[in-house]
């Protein structure tokens, strides 16, 4: 998605240049689509008053419209702070707003609500603006303040308040960390209301967003709001290598995405009997050394014999399971290994380039056969004619001097006793 101002100008992506905060609301991280917008309320009910307001890095609050104030998506407002004001912009409204909020256990009978004091002005705007333009220097500079106190923790982000009067400092850190002394380096320093606020690693990435292994953009900055628990053993019931430079994400945690398909997978699982089950045979005992979950297959080998591996269903490893309960033993898994046929699939891939080889440009290559039997032919036929026909071009005694100057072939054995 993007606005009509991102739109591309000579091939190259034009940019509204807002920094995140388009005026439309489409480029904007966990933006909920309002399909709610075009639909008219019957008869006598009222607008829900409570609007959703986004601020920096998809940090999102909701107030309450005491005002009454005629609001829409984008629309840059001042809202309500523990101490001045806060500038922030209309991400929703209407009944969608409800919906939000019960979802985040937000209840609408507060003590304490938050209001929209009005829409923002002109000087409101630039104000807002001069402080997000100082927050990427302050940054390398609160950074620097911290490994020249030793401290062990991590400034990943600035956000400045509205009204430029408080900046809280995002930050993460393994145990805890006093930075007592930090806050006064800081307010000594940048002259401003210090908030410090630690955040776990995921939500870092999540504020800081960026592009993951796949190509796309983090869930978590995108539309990913609930973080789970994920587990190795995640990883291990999709068969996958517990390789932590693959399995972990930008945060240094293991990928959310490891749970997306997890539940798929142990349902798959619940037909495969469990990797430690042994079959009892005549021939010997055989372990389980791999499966395809996706196909049904399974592969054992007799102990002793592990370089030997035979095929089989689960539907024919249950039914030796049976088997081995009832105290029965088959005579050997080739039984059920032959009867397994595996089909060759062979793929089909098109051709992209159309009609156009690929090598339509590389100059042909002449065999060296062809071209040493053509000279010894050309050769042969030389002899019988005279040497005036020979090189038209040329005359009699320059063809004499290039046969005198050719070597004699050397001569058998066998013909030279003769």
């Amino acid at each position: 998605m993007a606005c009509a101002s991102c739109s591309t100008k000579d091939g190259s992506p034009k940019g509204c240049k807002n920094n995140g905060t388009c005026g439309t609301d489409s480029c904007n991280k966990l933006t909920v689509f309002d399909w709610l917008a075009n639909m008219a309320l019957p008869n006598g009910e009222k607008p829900f008053n409570w609007v959703e307001v986004r601020y920096k890095n998809g940090r999102k609050e909701y107030y309450k419209n005491t005002e009454n104030l005629t609001l829409s998506i984008g629309d840059i407002v001042a809202t309500q702070a523990k101490a001045g004001h806060d500038i922030g912009m209309v991400t929703l409204t209407g009944e969608l707003v409800r919906v939000q909020m019960k979802r985040k256990n937000i209840s609408e009978n507060q003590e304490e609500v938050l209001k929209i004091y009005r829409k923002a002005s002109q000087k409101d705007i630039d104000i807002w603006s001069t402080a997000r333009d100082k927050e990427e220097p302050m940054k390398v500079k609160a950074r620097q303040f911290a490994i020249d106190l030793r401290l062990q923790m991590k400034i990943s982000d600035i956000e400045f308040q509205g009204d430029a009067s408080k900046a809280t400092f995002y930050y993460t850190a393994e145990e805890r960390v006093d930075f007592r002394e930090l806050i006064k380096v800081f307010a000594r320093e940048f002259r401003t209301r210090i908030e410090m606020k630690q955040v776990g690693f995921r939500q870092e990435a999540a504020r800081l967003g960026g592009i993951g292994s796949c190509g796309r953009e983090l869930c978590c900055s995108t539309w990913l709001t609930d973080f789970r628990s994920v587990s190795t053993s995640a990883a291990r019931y999709q068969q996958l290598s517990l390789n932590p430079q693959k399995l972990a994400g930008q945060c240094g945690k293991l990928k959310c995405c490891l749970n997306y398909e997890l539940d798929t997978y142990l349902d798959a699982l619940k037909s495969f009997p469990k990797n430690d089950t042994k079959l009892y045979t005549e021939k010997g005992t055989a372990v389980c050394q791999k499966t395809d979950i996706f196909k049904g297959h399974m592969w054992f080998a007799y102990e002793g014999e592990w370089m030997n591996w035979h095929k089989i269903t689960t539907d024919q490893a249950n039914e030796i399971i049976e088997l081995n309960k009832q105290k029965k033993k088959i005579a050997s898994l080739e039984e059920y290994a032959s009867d397994l046929v595996e089909k060759d699939t062979k793929e089909v891939f098109e051709n992209v380039v159309g009609q156009d080889s690929l090598t339509r440009f590389d100059s042909p290559k002449r065999n060296k056969k062809r071209r040493n039997n053509r000279r010894k032919g050309n050769q042969g036929n030389n002899k019988g004619t005279s040497n005036t026909n020979a090189t038209p071009n040329k005359s009699p005694n320059q063809n004499r001097r290039k046969n005198n100057n050719r070597k004699p072939k050397p001569q058998n054995s066998k013909n030279a006793e003769k």
